[in-house]
């Protein structure tokens, strides 16, 4: 199962691709697999030597105890220290951010795709979608 960021494309634009482990609780992973988490609005936060998700909702599995339990919590990511620390440093120098733009599993392990972007202002925003539009239409005439 994959679960993509649909705004992220949208609102940055990307740079470079990480691959990243999660940690999560034991409902959490099998609430993904099922397809039951949302990366919209989240953003990737270093603080010390340690990289964190914020914002990114992993909903509650239907068979999991509920007590106490926060679907928006920020997890810890699972990084090597100097993939952490040319993170950081790429962030600080060139003004980006960290965007989380899939979750996905392999060999039953959840792991994060994650994305160097700069945010777009809206004229980009509408120009990107301009080009889109172009784009649809003439694929529609080749078709023709």
């Amino acid at each position: 199962m994959e679960i993509f960021n649909k705004k992220a494309r949208y609102e940055y634009e990307l740079f470079e691709h990480i691959e990243a482990g999660i940690q999560l609780y034991g409902g959490e992973v099998k609430a993904i697999k099922g397809g039951h988490a949302d990366l919209t609005g989240s953003h990737v936060r270093i603080i010390g030597s340690e990289a964190y998700v914020v914002g990114a909702k992993v909903f509650p599995y239907e068979y999991a105890r509920p007590d106490g339990y926060d679907s928006g919590r920020t997890r810890k990511l699972l990084l090597h220290k100097k993939e952490i620390i040319a993170l950081k440093s790429k962030i600080d120098g060139q003004h980006l951010t960290i965007v989380p733009l899939r979750m996905y599993t392999v060999h039953g392990i959840v792991k994060l795709e994650l994305a160097l972007a700069k945010g777009k202002k809206q004229f980009d925003k509408r120009a990107s979608l301009k080009r889109k539009a172009e784009n649809r239409a003439k694929q529609y005439e080749y078709n023709q």
